[in-house]
């Protein structure tokens, strides 16, 4: 089965017709996207755009053997144009499937949101699965059937790729295309570095693409197994770690600051983190890293090892210059050693988060200097046993590694 991407922006398009946000401004040439619409084996059309017969020709296709065209989302607009030879479009019921005589079978998908997705079957069996701007399937239940290619909405519906992972709809060669791309995100570098943490990549505008060809498909993205997020104080790091997990499911997060019982603005700080986790994630609040790295399960997000450091450094008087002396570096070390054995050797996804530390400024205390250098030690540390490494600066993040 042969899909061909008329276009892959959202419903206005990139950029936005008189915006002036710098997405918009630096989305032109090749980053420029019409309305998503989508030509199957140049016989099934999902959704109308304008100018789609200009796109169909643009990417070496005519539309005069469409047989049938099928719209997913809700049109709150002017009216569609049709153009002359195409036959009118029309909206499947959910549930409800619609074998066309080319071979293909379409199955409308019920989603949380107006609108309507479809789950297309080639004549060769590949199956695709398209979901409108804004939606995600809804009632998912496993086993639930497994797709070769998945066009949706990843970044403004992380959880619905989430979903689809959690009962075995997107595996591990499936092909997660990114469509109804908006300005939300610079294009470029920034898009392609989101989509990648997703497990999903775009493509432009009249790219033909073979379904179920995921081997064959370039510069597929790799989700990295460790990750470590640094960054200074409200600089974004923690929205940044959590981003690149929320597409998946089950997530673990590991809060090592604790609840810290009477301090109401930590609390207000906890809290406001919480309120940004998706529903499906648990949370669980130890610095006991080693026994959760070195077990199987879901991805584990680490905010922050900085907080890490200062329980283990409690822990061995490393405050107290005599003890310190008298074996608590040593014992640090050896808990440092221990954690970045367990980050090589595990088989889970991890993010964690630290604090960059130093930048010229000097604490004024001793056991001020110890905390900073031996935080720097072990960003350091862990930092190598990662495979991909960024820093957050003003909520930019700067691939280090990876």
């Amino acid at each position: 089965m042969e899909l061909t991407l008329l276009g892959t922006g959202a419903p206005a398009g990139l950029p936005r017709p008189d915006c002036p946000c710098a997405a918009c401004a630096s989305a032109l040439g090749p980053h420029a996207r019409t309305a998503t619409s989508l030509l199957v084996d140049g016989e099934l059309l999902l959704d109308l755009m304008p100018g789609v017969a200009f796109a169909a020709a643009r990417a070496g296709h005519a539309l005069g053997g469409v047989r049938q065209v099928l719209l997913s989302h809700p049109h709150d607009g002017p009216a569609i144009e049709v153009p002359a030879g195409l036959p009118q479009p029309g909206r499947v019921p959910d549930g409800r499937e619609l074998a066309l005589l080319t071979g293909h079978r379409v199955r409308a998908v019920a989603l949380d949101a107006p609108g309507t997705g479809y789950a297309v079957t080639g004549p060769d069996g590949q199956r695709l699965l398209y979901l409108p701007p804004g939606g995600a399937p809804a009632g998912l239940e496993e086993p639930a059937e497994s797709y070769a290619m998945v066009l949706l909405d990843v970044l403004g519906r992380p959880d619905a790729l989430a979903r689809l992972r959690a009962v075995g709809s997107v595996g591990p060669t499936t092909d997660v295309v990114a469509v109804h791309l908006d300005h939300d995100v610079p294009p470029g570098a920034e898009l392609r570095r989101r989509l990648a943490a997703a497990g999903a990549r775009a493509v432009p505008d009249g790219t033909t693409l073979v379904v179920g060809a995921y081997e064959n498909v370039p510069d597929v993205p790799e989700v990295p197994r460790r990750t470590l997020v640094l960054g200074g104080a409200r600089s974004g790091k923690s929205v940044e770690a959590e981003r690149r997990l929320e597409s998946f499911p089950q997530v673990l997060y590991v809060a090592t600051g604790g609840s810290r019982g009477g301090d109401t603005e930590w609390a207000a700080r906890v809290s406001a983190h919480q309120e940004r986790r998706p529903g499906s994630w648990r949370t669980v609040e130890t610095c006991d890293l080693v026994p959760l790295l070195k077990d199987d399960g879901p991805p584990l997000l680490v905010d922050c090892l900085s907080l890490w450091l200062t329980d283990a450094m409690d822990a061995v008087g490393a405050w107290d210059d005599a003890e310190w002396a008298d074996g608590g570096e040593r014992a640090l070390r050896e808990r440092v050693r221990e954690l970045t054995d367990a980050v090589r050797a595990t088989r889970r996804t991890v993010v964690a988060v630290s604090n960059e530390v130093g930048s010229g400024i000097v604490p004024a205390t001793a056991s001020g200097r110890r905390y900073r250098d031996e935080l720097g030690r072990l960003n350091a540390a862990f930092a190598q046993e990662c495979e991909q490494v960024l820093l957050v600066v003003a909520g930019q993040a700067v691939v280090l590694r990876g």
